[in-house]
């Protein structure tokens, strides 16, 4: 990845990605198991811990190689993301996983290889582990 787009915002297998766009989504999830008893009040608890999705991730312009470079990451699946904790507002390492990965293509060589993308978007949802 070329050195001039890389940040600490997002760091994914021990490697920092590129400063993105602008600040993406940040969403914290609590699981319920929950109904309604006969009163129609609702009786439930907390599953778990509360989990974590990094959406609309996006960087406006990335190189064919930097692209690439950061969707081999999550050729595992499952990966290990360090991110910033808006609840703790502190740094928090998770086992993650992505969503869909898009681009447009924005310039190709001669032969029709890409060699700059746009819009280039991940989401990246937390393993629950």
């Amino acid at each position: 990845m070329a050195a001039r787009h890389i940040s600490n915002f997002i760091i994914v297998n021990g490697k920092p990605f590129p400063a993105p766009k602008r600040y993406p989504n940040m969403v914290v999830t609590t699981a319920v198991n929950s109904a309604r008893n006969a009163n129609n009040k609702v009786v439930g608890q907390k599953i778990g811990r509360d989990n974590y999705k990094i959406d609309s991730l996006e960087w406006a312009y990335l190189d064919a190689e930097t692209w690439s470079d950061m969707l081999k990451e999550f050729k595992k699946f499952f990966v290990t993301v360090k991110f910033w904790d808006m609840v703790e507002n502190n740094w928090i390492t998770l086992t993650m996983y992505p969503g869909d990965r898009t681009a447009d293509v924005f310039k190709y060589d001669k032969a029709g290889r890409p060699v700059a993308y746009i819009n280039c978007k991940v989401n990246i949802i937390d393993s629950g582990w």
